[in-house]
């Protein structure tokens, strides 16, 4: 596995800097992103240009996010520590480390068994591993947990899945790319049982939701 060394901590640095040019204002974000290291969650063929601010394909015909999207994503969710969030769609687990660095305590759902298997891995290794982590159906989210206070979608899917509304706590957030060919980034504000606040945040381009296999 590839180390951890001065030159990619430096990189992680002028990343860093580059987010804030972008927008990233969130401290706890930008601690989080120059923690992790990013080429340990990409094929050894993308590990020397980790740091830029791009999208890089993953196994099972996946990607792994711009470092933007998955900041600006984790800057909506407003974590504050030993909040109980849940994340549709583990991926290489580079989200799922970024949200385990701020503080959260992660519950994950990987649809992709190769995905699964590899983010599992990964995140042990470098000690960022999320409270509970799942190979199953995204879009039937993790009931048995709920409610959580925060609950991130890092898929596009076609329309925002209710069950996942009802896992959100009164109160709670949650952030979600919703479109066919691309997405609008969508923030939810739970306000009661039954009334939802929604926020529009513009433009993004996801790999889509899988649909459920019991459809």
């Amino acid at each position: 596995m590839p180390v951890d060394d001065f030159k990619h901590q430096g990189r992680r640095k002028m990343l860093v800097d580059l987010l804030m040019t972008k927008g990233i204002e969130d401290k706890k974000v930008l601690e989080a992103i120059n923690i992790v290291p990013r080429h340990l969650f990409l094929d050894s063929a993308f590990a020397e240009f980790a740091y830029r601010d791009e999208a890089f394909p993953i196994a099972a015909g996946q990607t792994i996010s711009h470092p933007y999207t998955v900041a600006f994503q984790t800057q909506l969710l407003d974590i504050h520590p030993n909040e109980k969030v849940l994340e549709i769609g583990t991926g290489s687990g580079y989200q799922t480390a970024v949200l385990v660095a701020i503080g959260a305590e992660v519950f994950s759902i990987e649809r992709q068994k190769e995905l699964f298997d590899f983010s599992k891995i990964i995140l042990k290794k470098i000690n960022l591993e999320p409270r509970y982590q799942t190979y199953g159906d995204g879009y039937k989210g993790l009931p048995s947990f709920a409610p959580f206070d925060k609950i991130i979608v890092t898929a596009g899917a076609p329309e925002i899945p209710k069950d996942l509304l009802q896992q959100l706590k009164i109160g709670g957030i949650m952030v979600i790319p919703v479109g066919e060919q691309s997405q609008q980034m969508i923030v939810i504000i739970r306000l009661d049982e039954d009334q939802f606040e929604k926020y529009i945040f513009g433009d993004f381009k996801f790999v889509p939701m899988l649909e459920s296999r019991s459809k």
